[in-house]
């Protein structure tokens, strides 16, 4: 194993100034700092993890808590991670996952053991526990999502309200005066969860803006509960044309249970889903979208992290504006 006295002998410098270049603690000249690097690279050494964490009193690592409960979608929590670890590797940062559903006990533990310099927490309820804790940790955090009082915290997210709104806007504005919300799991609205109430909201505020009826249920990922729920919609509203879908695991069942239905997409029902475009484009028929920004989420999470463990201030809310693509899954509703 390659060790800093290596480096120090070949680059012709003492020990110290090796480790001056690595941490950047005392100013080397350019020429210095460059055969010092040029030496790290040709022998292949790398920091002992340990040592620099004693050293600097930093490990370099971001703890990224998702707990992995009931109700939430994996594939789309796993897009956020990627974009997290993405952007920590670009400011050598590795990241530390924490999935157990600990609430404040997985915080504090996290924070204790100073496995992390800094946090990035997700899956944030409107009355979230884990919030007071947060705002009083020495260690920096970042929240993906907002609580109903984000006071005192950093926040970023697509902005869920405006999303929701957003999709009945386009449904209106192309005719239709009936619509309805196909929401999360029941147990993400139990949980208080703030994007599926956001979501909801403004859907429900545009729809009276605009003078539509509305109608909203949560919904279940299976294909039974999914029809059981539609069922339900077009028993209570006949007149329905438009659908909203915050769900993307109901996506596959709907398309399927519309079909067995007779009602074709978009010639009786136009469909709106909010999620990742990959799945909007492979459905069948291409959904029209509010796209779900997880990779610049996941980026703008990371930067404000970086801003904030640097010692500047950042900024407290960070809402991502919904960007709408439309597809084949929209159109005027049809003429009786």
């Amino acid at each position: 194993m390659v060790t800093i006295a290596d480096v120090a002998r070949h680059a012709g410098v003492a020990p110290s100034t090796v480790s001056y270049v690595l941490t950047g603690r005392r100013a080397i000249s350019a020429g210095t700092r460059s055969r010092v690097q040029d030496s790290i690279k040709l022998l292949g050494y790398h920091p002992h993890a340990g040592a620099r964490a004693l050293a600097s009193n930093r490990t370099n690592v971001i703890a990224l808590v998702l707990p992995l409960r009931t109700g939430v979608n994996v594939p789309v929590a796993m897009q956020f991670v990627l974009s997290v670890v993405t952007s920590a590797r670009e400011h050598d940062q590795d990241v530390l996952l924490v999935t157990s559903d600990q609430g404040v006990g997985g915080i504090s533990r996290v924070a204790g053991s100073a496995m992390a310099d800094a946090l990035v927490v997700m899956d944030v309820e409107m009355h979230d526990e884990r919030v007071p804790l947060l705002r009083e940790l020495s260690q920096p955090s970042v929240l993906i999502g907002f609580p109903a009082d984000s006071t005192g915290l950093t926040c970023v997210d697509l902005d869920f309200v405006a999303a929701g709104a957003l999709c009945v806007d386009h449904l209106t504005d192309l005719g239709h005066t009936e619509v309805a919300l196909l929401g999360a799991p029941k147990v993400v609205y139990e949980r208080d969860t703030g994007y599926a109430h956001r979501t909801m909201a403004g859907f429900t505020s545009a729809a009276l803006r605009r003078g539509v009826a509305c109608t909203t249920r949560s919904c279940e990922f299976d294909h039974d509960s999914v029809a059981a729920t539609v069922g339900e919609l077009f028993a209570e509203q006949p007149g329905l044309t438009g659908l909203v879908v915050h769900n993307e695991s109901a996506l596959g069942p709907l398309l399927n249970v519309l079909h067995r239905l007779g009602k074709r997409v978009p010639e009786d029902v136009s469909v709106v889903a909010i999620c990742p475009d990959e799945v909007a484009e492979l459905s069948s028929p291409p959904l029209t979208s509010v796209q779900i920004p997880s990779a610049d989420v996941g980026r703008h999470a990371v930067e404000l992290l970086m801003t904030k463990t640097s010692g500047e201030r950042a900024p407290a809310v960070t809402l991502l504006p919904p960007r709408l693509t439309e597809r084949r899954s929209t159109g005027s509703p049809r003429t009786a």
